[in-house]
């Protein structure tokens, strides 16, 4: 039974095939060529059974290996390796096809080669997934064949390898990178003046030229009987938060991508680049209810946590409370801190019904809100048109955009930090934002 599982013919024989029948029709008019194809039949069935025993008569002929990443990383180009090795003692031909997960919807998969006796060889490909949660990867299937190419031997390795996909680890890295390097600006991040100094006290030192005069202390001057300056360092373990909108309106997908997902791999990348300047750093996520919240804090193996949660987060088709998320935050959140909150409006009505809960929001914290840009809506703006009906959807796409406008003059009108922005910009302009408010001294 296993020797049937794994035994086809391959392609090249069926040609034979072809050629020997048209040797015998032929023959019905060249009589000496039918038993030059009786000949041919026989030599024909002696290779096929000569080809079984040399694909079969070594039990391990071919060797394979998949190699995984412990965490794919979602919306990223993720490498997967295969490495295979043979051990026929002739040239062999081989097919690989890996059964991918069913989330890719790929099944046109098949990588050709050909190997000598001990010759080692391996090849790459890629793999973008656009949702979290568990792959799993089938058989990786290897066809060989012998340089007759009349049979073909299937080995199935590796069943069943389960891998999960994490928000854009992938992404995070490389903030994380440019970030230490200091070379920020190569992604689109802006270097932005710092105004003023902030308030954390550090020190009284001696005055240098170049100090800031503001800064002098005038009892420590008047004791030493010099100049003295205080002296003060940015302001560390500020809690920010990134409160992620898990409702309906974060379903809306983007270049395969829901803004759900793009919010998480925002706020992953965003909290690593936190972390790292020594802030605090929390997590909420909310629909009708709390789903899932983790206190700020300040730990190397905080991102973890973070991580791990954003992994479970998914969206509901229900419209988010925006009172419970209030509640919550005025229960459980005492200092002042940074709320990033990842939203979206499709209509300013919808907006001024949650106006109350961010402007109670805001009195007491830096509230940012971030809703999203319609792509789609960009790319029909931006076209040509002449006949009416296009005119017509033009039209009404210019007013829908023009109405995300509103909404962010509207929240600015009451002292609200916003960002407005296309999904696949929202990394760089959330850290932008964060940089700026740090910046300003506003937290």
């Amino acid at each position: 039974m296993k020797f049937l599982k794994s035994f086809y013919i391959h392609n090249i024989f069926f040609r034979y095939l072809g050629c020997l029948a048209a040797c015998f029709v032929v023959s019905y008019w060249i009589k000496v060529l039918y038993p030059i194809a009786w000949v041919l039949f026989l030599l024909l069935v002696g290779l096929f059974f000569f080809d079984i025993l040399l694909l079969y008569g070594l039990g391990k002929g071919i060797q394979a290996r998949r190699k995984l990443p412990l965490k794919l990383s979602n919306s990223d180009a993720n490498p997967i390796k295969i490495e295979f090795e043979a051990y026929y003692p002739f040239k062999t031909y081989i097919s690989i096809v890996d059964e991918l997960p069913k989330q890719f919807q790929k099944r046109d998969f098949d990588y050709k080669n050909t190997l000598i006796k001990g010759e080692k060889k391996q090849f790459k490909y890629t793999v973008r997934p656009v949702d979290r949660g568990e792959y799993v990867f089938g058989n990786l299937i290897v066809f060989a064949s012998s340089p007759l190419r009349i049979l073909k031997r299937k080995f199935a390795i590796q069943k069943d390898q389960m891998v999960p996909v994490y928000p854009s680890i992938i992404q995070m890295q490389q903030y994380d990178f440019l970030a230490i390097s200091n070379r920020l600006s190569m992604l689109g991040l802006k270097k932005i003046r710092r105004i003023g100094h902030t308030q954390e006290f550090e020190q009284i030192k001696e005055y240098v030229q170049g100090d800031d005069v503001r800064t002098l202390n005038w009892k420590a001057t008047a004791k030493q009987n010099q100049l003295m300056v205080n002296q003060y360092q940015d302001e560390k373990s500020q809690p920010v938060y990134s409160i992620i909108d898990t409702g309906r309106v974060m379903k809306m997908p983007f270049n395969d991508l829901k803004l759900l997902d793009y919010a998480i791999n925002s706020c992953l990348a965003f909290s690593n680049i936190a972390l790292k300047r020594n802030d605090k750093t929390g997590l909420i996520g909310f629909s009708k209810a709390i789903n899932s919240y983790v206190p700020a804090l300040q730990k190397p193996t905080h991102l973890n946590t973070i991580l791990e949660q954003l992994y479970n987060i998914d969206t509901s088709f229900t419209d988010s409370d925006f009172g419970v998320l209030y509640s919550h935050i005025k229960r459980k959140i005492n200092q002042r801190s940074l709320l990033l909150l990842y939203t979206n409006f499709e209509h300013i009505s919808s907006l001024k019904r949650q106006l109350p809960y961010f402007l109670a929001l805001a009195k007491k914290h830096v509230l940012v809100v971030v809703f999203f840009k319609n792509s789609e809506l960009e790319k029909l703006i931006s076209t040509d048109v002449e006949d009416l009906q296009s005119i017509y959807h033009k039209t009404i796409a210019e007013k829908f955009s023009f109405e995300k406008v509103l909404m962010q003059k509207e929240l600015q009108k009451y002292g609200i930090q916003t960002i407005l922005t296309k999904p696949e910009e929202l990394t760089i302009n959330t850290i932008n934002k964060y940089l700026e408010i740090k910046a300003r001294g506003l937290l």
